[in-house]
């Protein structure tokens, strides 16, 4: 390795790499808690896997939507820590959980007008009493998920990712325990079902939320945060400057878990076992998602780093060693499906019809990868400058108007069925990646 290529792998790929790799471990145990989630519930019946998915359909798309509002914080505070402005990053903080905890109230509203029209959403009349508590019981766990990924953005900013990935696997610990405990009725513990893992899901989010709030209050080398938090006045430009940077990214992440939702539901409309297997693949990819998104997290802190100092060119080298990270990502992912696929899905279900359709979803949920990798990279980069708003009019194109109509003519017009909602998500990632990166670089070319 000459002086220039260690020199480019020292200053921008191994940060990359340093920030996301705790992010992932992270990341891979919330994969591990939905994985123990889906299998443990699918043991249990199939109505109550479809009743799962379902439900985790609906959820999906606001929870994504409150994490797309809290990434709006992470560039916010890197840029101010990296021009030594810690106080004012503790302000910021601040501002960041006042918005995030409203956003959060508003959604649990919806959620609950939501539930008055559960039974005329088309699904099978048999999931619907097991679809209604659980659903209940995950909506009220909302509040304390949108203080855990405020705290957490928080400490991402900083360049201390590897926090948010011990409290995860705390939480993760606790989730999968009280799932086995709570589901099957295990010692003094009542048989609950798939109320038992909504429960179980509630005590570890809380338990996560409040692991951070110590933290925060705790830590010696966060005296300078907490300064700034508690001197910080409230102003309303300063709650209206959070949400100019949160609502478009909510809103683009919400519109690509829209399209994942919407094809949930009409999945159901195929029947239990289509919307069982749905449920299975949809956990199943979920891990190249949460991997791709935790090293562009990296690339979001990397990039604000660079862009507050006004280093165009470096800003431009950490997104092109973002892609080059991302595809490799992408690669590993796409072997693990391909090579330990049919593995994985007899662990989750042992319903020889679920078994069956989910093994024919296997190459079409690997040929979306690369639309997934990439269009997470140049997201994240395009967040990093904080020109947030094309983020949200590329998501709605690619997953509003053309992913969520393409997957509905090609599961019914054209009778393909899951297969086609699952051929839909690669049209839709692909064409959010083009107009992502295009718009980054017209970004660049503006400010260099």
């Amino acid at each position: 390795m000459n002086a220039t290529t260690a020199n480019t792998w020292n200053r921008y790929y191994r940060p990359i790499l340093q920030l996301g790799v705790p992010i992932a471990i992270g990341q891979l145990g919330v994969i591990i808690m939905g994985f123990a989630d889906t299998m443990m519930v699918g043991r249990f019946s199939t109505d109550a896997l479809a009743a799962a998915s379902f439900v985790n359909a609906v959820f999906n798309l606001f929870v994504y939507m409150m994490l797309g509002y809290s990434y709006g914080l992470t560039p916010l505070i890197s840029s101010l820590v990296g021009q030594g402005r810690r106080a004012e990053a503790g302000g910021t903080l601040k501002y960041g959980l006042i918005c995030n905890l409203v956003f959060a109230l508003l959604l649990m509203l919806i959620l609950g007008v939501g539930y008055c029209f559960i039974d005329r959403m088309g699904q099978p009349a048999e999931i619907l009493p097991l679809v209604r508590p659980y659903y209940l019981t995950i909506g009220a766990s909302l509040l304390f998920v949108a203080l855990f990924n405020a705290l957490r953005q928080f400490t991402d900013g900083i360049s201390e990712t590897s926090t948010g990935m011990w409290v995860i696997l705390v939480g993760n610990v606790l989730n999968i325990v009280g799932n086995f405990v709570l589901i099957y009725g295990v010692g003094p513990f009542p048989r609950l079902g798939l109320l038992g893992a909504g429960v179980s899901t509630l005590a570890a989010r809380i338990v996560m939320a409040v692991i951070m709030v110590a933290l925060l209050l705790g830590r010696k080398r966060y005296a300078a945060y907490r300064q700034g938090f508690s001197q910080s006045v409230v102003r309303a430009a300063s709650l209206l400057h959070i949400n100019k940077q949160s609502f478009p990214i909510s809103l683009q992440m919400g519109m690509e878990s829209g399209a994942f939702t919407v094809s949930g539901i009409m999945a159901g409309w195929l029947g239990a076992v289509d919307l069982a297997t749905y449920q299975v693949m949809i956990t199943l990819g979920g891990l190249g998602f949460l991997l791709y998104y935790s090293f562009g997290s990296g690339i979001t802190i990397r990039v604000a780093h660079f862009y507050g100092q006004s280093d165009w060119n470096s800003v431009r080298s950490t997104t092109r060693a973002g892609v080059f990270i991302l595809l490799g990502m992408a690669a590993i992912s796409s072997m693990i499906f391909y090579f330990g696929g049919e593995f994985i899905i007899h662990g989750f279900t042992s319903d020889p019809a679920v078994i069956s359709l989910s093994l024919t979803l296997i190459l079409p949920m690997i040929l979306y990868q690369l639309g997934d990798s990439m269009q997470i990279c140049f997201a994240n980069a395009l967040r990093g400058t904080s020109h947030v708003m094309a983020m949200m009019w590329v998501a709605f194109v690619s997953y509003v108007i053309v992913n969520i109509p393409a997957g509905y003519l090609l599961a019914f017009p054209c009778g393909l069925g899951v297969v086609g909602l699952y051929l839909a998500f690669s049209i839709g990632l692909i064409l959010a990646a083009s107009l992502f990166a295009w718009n980054f670089y017209k970004v660049m070319r503006r400010v260099a």
